[in-house]
């Protein structure tokens, strides 16, 4: 298989060196050298020269030939380097580095896979809770208590809010649109989709961000992350009574928004962590509600936005939380 390949290879250099050697033979018969027995000599001799030269040429090659010619059976094999030559060296190499390129991108996608479906099943154990709490209140003789029933189809319809964003994170640069938006208006907006998240919980929102105050960013992006941000900063708050500060300054061409509570704090040992897919830590064990996604989707969003994220905690003083826009 080899060298039929070797062949159909060079057949095309063989005979264009017949047509160079036959037609320096026609030169010298037209300037009247008619010597047949030299012209013969010459031929062997050019024949002889050209099967050495392949000869050569495909014993240097023969492995490579081998290898190419035969289907591997593990990626080992494949990547074994047996080229001689400069091009068929160059050759290998460039499809090296191809596999390489292609183990990344198995890599990358494995992991995406595996965070979504480890994720996915996450969310499906989290949501059995509301379902079952929802399914107990329809059983009960007693009136329905609609607040009850409202706080868990809220909780569900953050956790489908998480696994849509979540699903989109893929598709980021498709679904992203950087406009002008007003800070004080997404904010506001937030903290009333959350209205009665801090109603139950028995804490008040107090904001200071001034009604002009412009950042550039993607609006419905910008409105989950602060979602996080905020059911966080309530969940984590245990104490009745306690407020979320949330403020915005400007300082030359930045503007920093804090979001700040006086709830439990998080553990030195866990700080460094939170934004670890699926790292719930110790207030997460606590609350038993964590999926360990919400700092991190909310991380990768502000990365792709180009937005700086920090996080400042102490344990029994609160949390805060600052995001940067440039």
């Amino acid at each position: 298989m080899g060298l039929k390949l070797f062949i159909k290879e060079h057949i095309a250099f063989v005979i264009f060196e017949v047509i160079v050697v036959l037609f320096i033979m026609s030169l010298y018969w037209l300037d009247g050298f008619r010597n047949i027995n030299t012209a013969i000599y010459t031929m062997i001799i050019s024949l002889i020269l050209i099967v050495s030269f392949l000869g050569f040429r495909y014993i240097r090659r023969q492995s490579y030939l081998k290898k190419i010619t035969q289907l591997p059976n593990t990626m080992e094999d494949a990547l074994q380097k047996n080229a001689k030559s400069s091009e068929h060296i160059q050759t290998e190499s460039y499809f090296h580095e191809l596999y390489r390129v292609y183990q990344h991108e198995v890599q990358v996608l494995y992991a995406s896979q595996n965070r979504q479906e480890k994720f996915l099943n996450q969310w499906i154990h989290q949501m059995k809770t509301p379902v079952s709490v929802l399914e107990l209140l329809l059983q009960e003789e007693a009136p329905l208590d609609k607040k009850s029933v409202q706080e868990e189809v809220d909780r569900i319809k953050r956790g489908l809010d998480m696994v849509l964003m979540n699903a989109r994170l893929e598709k980021f640069e498709d679904d992203m649109q950087i406009e002008q938006v007003y800070l004080k208006q997404i904010v506001n907006a937030t903290i009333n989709e959350n209205k009665r998240l801090f109603i139950t919980n028995r804490v008040f929102p107090e904001m200071h961000i001034d009604e002009d105050l412009v950042v550039a960013s993607d609006s419905k992006w910008l409105t989950f992350i602060l979602g996080q941000f905020i059911t966080n900063a309530v969940k984590y708050t245990f104490e009745q009574n306690k407020r979320i500060f949330v403020t915005a300054t400007k300082i030359d061409s930045e503007v920093k928004l804090t979001i700040r509570d006086e709830g439990i704090g998080i553990p030195k040992s866990d700080l460094t962590r939170v934004t670890k897919a699926f790292f719930t830590g110790e207030n997460g064990r606590k609350t038993g509600e964590s999926t360990g996604m919400g700092l991190y989707l909310a991380s990768e969003i502000c990365e792709k936005l180009g937005h700086k994220f920090e996080i400042e905690s102490e344990v029994g003083l609160g949390t805060t939380i600052i995001l940067t826009f440039h």
